[in-house]
């Protein structure tokens, strides 16, 4: 990295080149500063631009909006931090007021990476580079270092970023910054939810999860962030599992990361990937966004962490000696719930979640007795909603996390193929997914002379498994199984009362 120099790409450059000159002409002073000098000089691609300036930011903002056709908002009226949206999006640029001269206002930022400067004006020369703190060498020795021991103090959510930077960057945080780490790991608790989960989610999303959660423990951030984490440290498991409760979590995060093609685990066997389901119709599946910054992967992630949240509270020894944690999914589900509502996550993002912990035994479940039947698939997926894939790979990364190198392969391909039977038949059979509708409600009231309520809801839901099951396949059908259901339900009664 010996080359470092500047590479701002056309686009930006007459961009810059455009808001230079109008700032110019208002006699303003300008510095691009933080990530986005960071980013040119790395040649990393980024459309955040940060821009500093010796007035009002706001104002500035405004202006440049207007000069632009761009769309302005006010990000922080108190410190006076502006931000202007460009029509198509691609550019998001940042103003915020000088805090002194540009050598004090460095001086209050993060990292040494990030306090670096340049004017407006000279963006493509390195020599015209403002770098107080040496973050230029710094950047050559892939290097996340603190601007000053106060700086976690003055704003603890960075103590997550000096985490993620590293790990966006494939750096390393020096020792000195990761014992700052340490001594003021507690001050991120009070921090806003939703700026945490910011943090939370762009670590998730990068492949390598599961070792950044586990520097996270090291730091004491991890139970600082989730302290509902912390009883499952020493809990320990029964003698299928090689790690305990919170051990095991973490490896659940890297289990699924192998599983979903982001790269190996080391505690895997050498082939057993090649039983696992995978297809482009998968890749896309668990790359869609469901809320601002998380995807189906990265929540998935998250659901493996918390998958186990409860076993602490529900651990029980049998007369027998067997451990038990009954109940540990549902009320794991609700503990995921909590935590996730505390970070300021969507409603969907909490649902999927919550459904995925609640959930994560059930496909081991449909399977203690062979090949799952087609009404079971039909109600893992009406139950599981749109989780339902999502929670098949758990259930593996469960799996794999459970046993690590003493993986009994017979056992394990048992599942995977498993696995594959019902992907193929949800993907493949729409009858299954999605029974076609031959009668409805009104049908059966005229039918069999039935007043509206919730047993024509139960009675619609029962044929629709009949048809998934591959029981009816037309009206007339349809119509002799209300009959039957009728007739058993009508013959139950009458020995109910009987008795």
């Amino acid at each position: 990295m010996e080359d470092i120099k500047p590479v701002v790409k056309p686009d930006a450059s007459r961009l810059l080149t455009r808001i230079s000159r109008y700032l110019a002409r208002q006699g303003v002073n300008s510095y691009l500063v933080g990530g986005f000098v960071r980013d040119i000089l790395l040649g990393r691609d980024t459309v955040d631009i940060d821009i500093a300036v010796d007035a009002d930011a706001l104002d500035i903002a405004s202006g440049v909006a207007a000069a632009l056709g761009g769309k302005f908002i006010a990000l922080d009226d108190e410190n006076g931090v502006g931000r202007v949206v460009l029509p198509d999006n691609e550019w998001q640029i940042d103003f915020t007021t000088l805090q002194g001269n540009i050598e004090q206002d460095l001086a209050r930022r993060d990292f040494t990476i990030d306090a670096l400067a340049i004017a407006l004006d000279k963006v493509a020369s390195i020599e015209d580079l403002l770098d107080p703190f040496h973050g230029l060498a710094d950047l050559r020795q892939k290097t996340v270092r603190a601007v000053s021991d106060g700086v976690f103090e003055a704003d603890a959510v960075r103590l997550l970023r000096a985490v993620r930077i590293a790990a966006e960057l494939g750096f390393n945080i020096d020792k000195h910054t990761e014992s700052l780490i340490r001594r003021h790991s507690a001050l991120i608790a009070p921090v806003p939810g939703e700026r945490v989960r910011e943090e939370l989610l762009r670590l998730l999303v990068l492949p390598g999860a599961a070792e950044r959660l586990s520097y996270l423990d090291k730091t004491g951030l991890l139970t600082a962030i989730i302290p509902e984490l912390a009883p499952s440290r020493g809990v320990e498991q029964p003698f299928m599992h090689v790690w305990d409760v919170f051990e095991h979590s973490i490896q659940s995060v890297g289990a699924v990361e192998f599983l979903l093609r982001e790269g190996p685990w080391e505690h895997a066997i050498p082939s057993i990937l090649d039983a696992v389901p995978w297809s482009d119709l998968l890749k896309e599946h668990f790359e869609e966004e469901i809320g601002h910054g998380s995807t189906r992967r990265s929540l998935l992630k998250l659901a493996a962490l918390l998958h186990d949240i409860a076993k602490p509270q529900t651990k029980t020894i049998a007369d027998d000696g067997r451990t038990r944690f009954l109940g540990h999914p549902q009320e794991g589900a609700a503990a995921a719930a909590a935590i996730m509502a505390r970070l300021r996550f969507s409603h969907r993002e909490i649902q999927l979640v919550e459904l995925l912990v609640k959930y994560h035994l059930r496909p081991t479940q449909m399977t203690n007795e062979g090949t799952p039947t087609r009404r079971a698939i039909y109600r893992f997926f009406r139950d599981t909603g749109e989780t339902g894939i999502d929670i098949l790979f758990l259930s593996l990364a469960d799996h794999l996390a459970a046993r690590g190198l003493s993986l009994d392969e017979k056992y394990w391909r048992e599942h995977t193929t498993i696995t594959d039977y019902i992907l193929k038949a949800h993907f493949e059979e729409t009858g299954l997914a999605a029974p076609p509708r031959l009668i409805d409600g009104h049908d059966i009231m005229k039918a069999f002379g039935l007043a509206p309520g919730p047993q024509i809801g139960e009675l619609l839901e029962a044929l629709k498994e009949a048809q998934a099951a591959g029981e009816v396949n037309d009206r007339q059908e349809a119509l002799q199984y209300m009959t039957r259901l009728l007739e058993s339900a009508g013959n139950s009664e009458k020995n109910r009362l009987k008795d």
